[in-house]
């Protein structure tokens, strides 16, 4: 490699300037340019985490014949699930393909695959390439407003109207924080209707809502959509926990008059000290991981929001310790029913929780939920949820 081009690649500035000149569409075409002018890749793929969390798609095979590719049993799978790029030598050659995670802010969107030669795989290639799949990542995000083509990728069938709504309100699927760490999933993942999960953080806390419209289809959509954008509008004008409860409970009264209501879980955590404000209105669990202790946290409960005109809600205080991990589950958990009798939540999800417990919060919620589907050994049509909260400690930068 010739020092022109290491010194076009690494500061990132020509990469992230084509990238952010490119047309939304066209993002990978342009990083394969320039991998190939820079490093001499041979082949640039990306493939997209779908809906499900189960495969990798391929945004684009360049002609070769690519298929899906399994999360848990395919190199680029593993890849993704250890969050570290892994090298795989190219039979027939001296070419390495290097594997690397396209992750932004805890979101884990996909995989890069990156051919390169052999005498061009070097630490220092490979640290700059890490700063390419960086931008890719954060441009993808931005590309989504504008183009189908990401999101298409990530469909291995068609959603349901309902789901569409659904995934669309969604903030993303992980987020990390030096404080925290979130992860959230739902199912069925492709035909969702009332279960769904929010999160903003505004640098002095972090809001969490697990929300479960009544209902099922589109109704069910209707419903928690509204709830969503009402609690996000109260969220945004910056009034307390009580207050977001309450002016959700009204809008959602004032559309149905009572005819339905959503079960919604609310919580603040003030990032500087760990101290929570929690509401309980309406069916989310909540369970505690503490060490090797897994317990069920017993909230006040409230009215689910829209059930009454003019509901009060009042907010109760909480405390979580570093390592406490919490998670929390929708009724097409916990009330799972097992073929020969009882439910999830009276057999498993304790057994789930310290399974699950070395992996990191993004992965939980699909293991869990896969958990569920074992136990359940049948169709539903009811929605599961599963969010899980890492807390690490107060007040980190």
């Amino acid at each position: 490699m010739t020092d022109g081009m290491t010194e076009g690649m690494t500061d990132g500035g020509d990469v992230g300037r084509a990238l952010r000149a490119s047309a939304p569409h066209a993002l990978l075409g342009t990083v394969r340019d320039h991998l190939a002018t820079a490093y001499g890749a041979t082949s640039v793929r990306l493939y997209l985490t779908d809906y499900g969390g189960t495969v990798l798609s391929p945004c684009d095979s360049s002609g070769d014949e690519v298929g899906l590719l399994s999360i848990s049993n395919s190199p680029e799978g593993r890849a993704l699930g250890s969050q570290e790029r892994r090298a795989q030598q190219v039979p027939h050659g001296d070419a390495v393909d290097h594997h690397l995670p396209v992750t932004v802010r805890g979101d884990r969107i996909g995989i890069l695959t990156v051919r390169l030669p052999g005498d061009r795989s070097t630490p220092t290639v490979l640290d700059e390439l890490r700063q390419v799949v960086d931008q890719l990542g954060h441009e993808i995000l931005v590309a989504e407003r504008d183009t189908d083509v990401y999101q298409r990728v990530r469909r291995i069938s068609r959603l349901t109207l309902a789901a569409e709504m659904q995934w669309q309100l969604l903030p993303a699927r992980a987020c990390t924080a030096a404080q925290y760490a979130v992860g959230a999933q739902l199912e069925p993942a492709y035909a969702v209707h009332g279960d769904n999960f929010d999160w903003a953080s505004d640098g002095d806390e972090l809001t969490l809502t697990v929300t479960n419209g009544m209902g099922q289809g589109i109704n069910a959509a209707l419903l928690t959509h509204l709830s969503v954008s009402a609690l996000r509008n109260a969220r945004r004008a910056g009034v307390g926990l009580a207050d977001q409860a309450a002016l959700a409970d009204q809008a959602v009264y004032d559309h149905y008059r009572g005819a339905s209501h959503v079960s919604t879980l609310l919580m603040r955590i003030e990032l500087a000290t760990g101290r929570m404000e929690l509401i309980d209105a309406g069916s989310p669990q909540m369970w505690r991981l503490r060490g090797r202790t897994v317990e069920r946290i017993e909230l006040d409960r409230q009215l689910p929001l829209g059930m009454f005109e003019e509901s009060h809600y009042a907010a109760e205080s909480f405390a979580v310790e570093p390592g406490d991990r919490l998670v929390f589950v929708s009724d097409g958990v916990y009330e799972a029913p097992a073929p020969r009798g009882g439910k999830y939540v009276e057999a498993a999800l304790a057994r789930g929780l310290h399974a699950t417990r070395l992996l990191p919060a993004a992965l939980v919620p699909g293991a869990l939920l896969r958990d569920v589907a074992e136990y359940r050994a049948a169709e539903t049509l009811d929605d599961a949820l599963v969010l899980c909260f890492d807390w690490f400690g107060a007040g980190l930068d």
